[in-house]
């Protein structure tokens, strides 16, 4: 193909604005120059807080290829001993709010609903803190309460807030926790069908090669996609082997990636309530 972009001394007759950007474009590689535009769909990137094995990884990984992701956090046990809003995690967490990425609640003790309960109230089991693994009964202001624990530790590790967005532990959800969330002004986020990484499931039935090809296969434009930093029972960690692939694959096919604070809906979420 022969190309249409102006020689160096057509270049030097253009306007003086136009220099930097022709000169650019000289020598942009060929790959680089057929990606750029081409945006056809977009990708949502959630990771959740976990092990936290991967999280170094992952943060390098997006900041090499420049994409902004959103973090879902909860205050879990890491490889390290200590735990993931811990203030020993306050310069990673601080980088990555200095970068542009978006941010949500994950329940602080890393909560999973049990049920909800005929008097409006709401079983819930914490995986960690002082009442991990006991069946607790919480009032939709204490659930409430649990989300904004998060947004407490946050802001005291970055100086910033949450995005008006969280993620129940599990994904799972019943009427009464999603109403227990709406009442304090957040909005919870799930993620697509095709957007499960899989980096739960035991790697010997579920092989990294067969995630990564399940991913590119199905996922399309808007789908909201979840990993986590870590997860303790996977023998055959997902993030080193599949998280550059995927970027790379979905770039390929002209997916572009956002934060959660550019979706459709919740882009426009009102401001939290004091």
């Amino acid at each position: 193909m022969v190309s249409t972009l102006p020689t160096v001394p057509a270049i030097c007759k253009l306007p003086r604005s136009l220099h930097l950007v022709l000169l650019a474009m000289l020598v942009m590689p060929a790959t680089n120059l057929a990606l750029a535009g081409s945006c056809k769909a977009t990708i949502y990137l959630t990771f959740d807080t976990g092990s936290q094995s991967q999280a170094e990884l992952i943060a390098a990984t997006l900041r090499q290829h420049q994409i902004k992701a959103t973090f879902f956090l909860a205050n879990e046990k890491t490889v390290q001993g200590d735990y993931s809003l811990d203030m020993s995690w306050s310069p990673y967490w601080k980088k990555l709010a200095e970068e542009g990425h978006a941010f949500g609640s994950h329940t602080f003790d890393h909560v999973y609903v049990v049920g909800d309960l005929p008097d409006g109230r709401i079983a819930v089991k914490p995986q960690f803190g002082a009442q991990a693994g006991k069946t607790l009964q919480w009032t939709a202001q204490e659930y409430c309460q649990e989300l904004r624990r998060v947004d407490q530790r946050f802001f005291a590790m970055t100086g910033k807030k949450l995005d008006p967005f969280w993620r129940a532990p599990g994904g799972k959800t019943t009427p009464n926790l999603l109403k227990a969330g709406q009442a304090c002004a957040y909005q919870h986020v799930g993620w697509a069908p095709a957007g499960f990484s899989g980096d739960e499931l035991p790697s010997e039935k579920f092989s990294n090669p067969m995630l990564l090809k399940r991913a590119l296969d199905r996922l399309r434009d808007g789908d909201i996609f979840m990993a986590h930093l870590g997860i303790w029972s996977r023998k055959q960690p997902w993030a080193p082997e599949n998280l550059e692939p995927l970027i790379n694959g979905l770039k390929q096919k002209s997916f572009c990636f956002a934060t959660l604070r550019e979706h459709p809906a919740y882009q426009n979420l009102h401001q939290r309530k004091k």
